[in-house]
């Protein structure tokens, strides 16, 4: 390679739900007089202003890597209850917006949850790839190569229940590669891309060289099904990889948000 490639992977947008990325276009009003709506329209505007940070600090990358639920879907768990729209045009079309911000060179993306990504027969998120036209494209299960370094990314790994068996799962996900490397149906991948759990996690070994990621969400964590449903802990943020040749760095740029702090009920004595 001549030069350092600079790669940046997004998972979990969810476009179109209120705790998901929303251009400032679909904001709801800030001075809204009912409070859950101006309590999300200050949740829209901090995930937008720290994504759009993150898109300025690292723009025009050479590859956008995008790993599924692009969009929310038509939220049929809550009844459309935390959605700003239940249109899936609409939705794709801020998918496309927010995607379009990081002006990538090229834009790979895998597919995401069928619940939230396939109505009627269709992969909405397709539809999300048409609209942002020339230097995107989508997969099932796409494999990057930048230099010498592959990329194997994919929406689903599996998890765990227990902290700390996220990496054993993970490290599954390596097995599997090497395993079908091994039949020469696979590319050999140094690096293993999952989402989905919305909690980020690592692990990695030395000779041979890989690293393998649960990458963090770009959802924010209170939503009904995450408060009431869910226990793990949630991750706000993306990845963000420099491929020289044959070698990998990376970093995680995790954010701490207050959309996601919970405060206490506090009773005086």
């Amino acid at each position: 390679m001549s030069k350092e490639a600079l790669i940046v992977a997004l998972a979990d947008l969810h476009c179109g739900h209120i705790g998901g990325i929303t251009p400032p276009d679909y904001w709801f009003a800030a001075e809204s007089t009912d409070p859950k709506r101006a309590q999300w329209a200050e949740v829209q505007r901090e995930l937008w202003s720290t994504y759009f940070g993150l898109a300025q600090e690292y723009r025009r990358p050479d590859v956008l890597i995008v790993n599924g639920d692009l969009i929310d879907g038509r939220g049929e768990r809550t009844g459309g209850t935390e959605l700003i729209t239940s249109d899936l045009e609409a939705q794709c079309h801020m998918a496309a917006e927010a995607l379009e911000i990081w002006d990538a060179k090229r834009i790979i993306c895998s597919y995401g949850t069928p619940y939230h990504t396939g109505h009627a027969g269709q992969d909405w998120e397709k539809h999300v790839i048409d609209i942002l036209g020339e230097g995107a494209e989508i997969h099932s299960h796409p494999f990057l190569r930048v230099g010498k370094i592959t990329f194997d990314i994919k929406h689903f790994g599996g998890s765990s229940y227990i902290p700390y068996g996220k990496p054993t799962a993970l490290g599954r996900q390596w097995l599997y590669n090497i395993l079908w490397a091994m039949r020469e149906e696979q590319p050999l991948a140094q690096v293993i891309l999952r989402a989905h759990i919305h909690s980020a996690a690592f692990v990695g070994g030395f000779r041979p060289d890989w690293i393998a990621f649960f990458q963090p969400a770009l959802q924010a964590a209170m939503t009904k099904w995450g408060a009431r449903m869910c226990s793990n802990t949630v991750d706000w943020g993306i990845l963000v990889f420099h491929v020289d040749g044959e070698h990998v760095d990376w970093k995680a740029r995790v954010m701490v948000l207050e959309a996601n702090r919970t405060e206490p009920i506090e009773i005086n004595l």
